[in-house]
């Protein structure tokens, strides 16, 4: 009885030790597996710091989104102020045309100066070149001053590269109205349109 009882329990202890073998060297390739595929993601990806956690790559993609947003708004104030320059440069010009409130002011304070100067003594020649022709050149002048400044401003958005094209073309406008400003004003500077009137007319 002793003999049959030793011989059935011997290969249950076999069996015994070649299933915690066996459990053993399963578990064992289960965790060589999975470092093996953590080692090769590690691998594959060389950029990945295996110290940085969700955290951190929270914090490089605010960091990447915040510099795209700081680049992006330059471009912007620089369209804006091109195209705010262009259109002052069209309204300086159309202004050096139909005339200013500042050459109205010049024009007749120089009519009252010539007033004062030819008054009881002053020829008749004296009166339309001191009352008339002084209060013209005055108002050509400021007209003249506006146009160039239009056209200076103009041709500084049109030599600036990279701008929109309505911004180039009311900076041509203003190109256009400027330069047609500045020739009546010096037309008119120097009497080459209408000259003054003579004493005997």
């Amino acid at each position: 009885m002793d003999i049959k009882t030793t011989e059935k329990t011997g290969p249950a202890g076999r069996d015994e030790k070649d299933g915690g073998a066996a459990e053993t060297a399963t578990a064992g390739g289960l965790d060589g597996a999975l470092d093996g595929a953590l080692d090769g993601d590690l691998t594959d990806n060389p950029d990945t710091d295996p110290a940085d956690g969700p955290e951190d790559d929270l914090e490089d993609g605010l960091e990447d989104g915040l510099e795209d947003e700081a680049a992006a708004p330059a471009g912007k104030e620089t369209g804006v102020g091109a195209g705010a320059a262009a259109v002052v440069s069209a309204a300086l010009g159309a202004v050096a045309l139909t005339g200013t409130w500042t050459g109205k002011v010049v024009s007749e304070r120089e009519t009252l100066v010539g007033q004062i100067k030819t008054s009881g003594s002053g020829t008749p020649a004296q009166q339309i070149s001191e009352i008339y022709g002084d209060a013209w050149h005055s108002t050509a002048l400021v007209n003249g001053a506006f146009a160039l400044v239009a056209l200076i401003v103009a041709v500084a958005v049109l030599v600036l590269p990279r701008h929109p094209s309505w911004v180039r073309a009311v900076a041509t406008a203003g190109v256009v109205l400027a330069g047609l400003g500045l020739l009546l004003s010096i037309g008119t500077y120097f009497d080459l349109f209408l000259s003054l009137p003579t004493a005997g007319s």
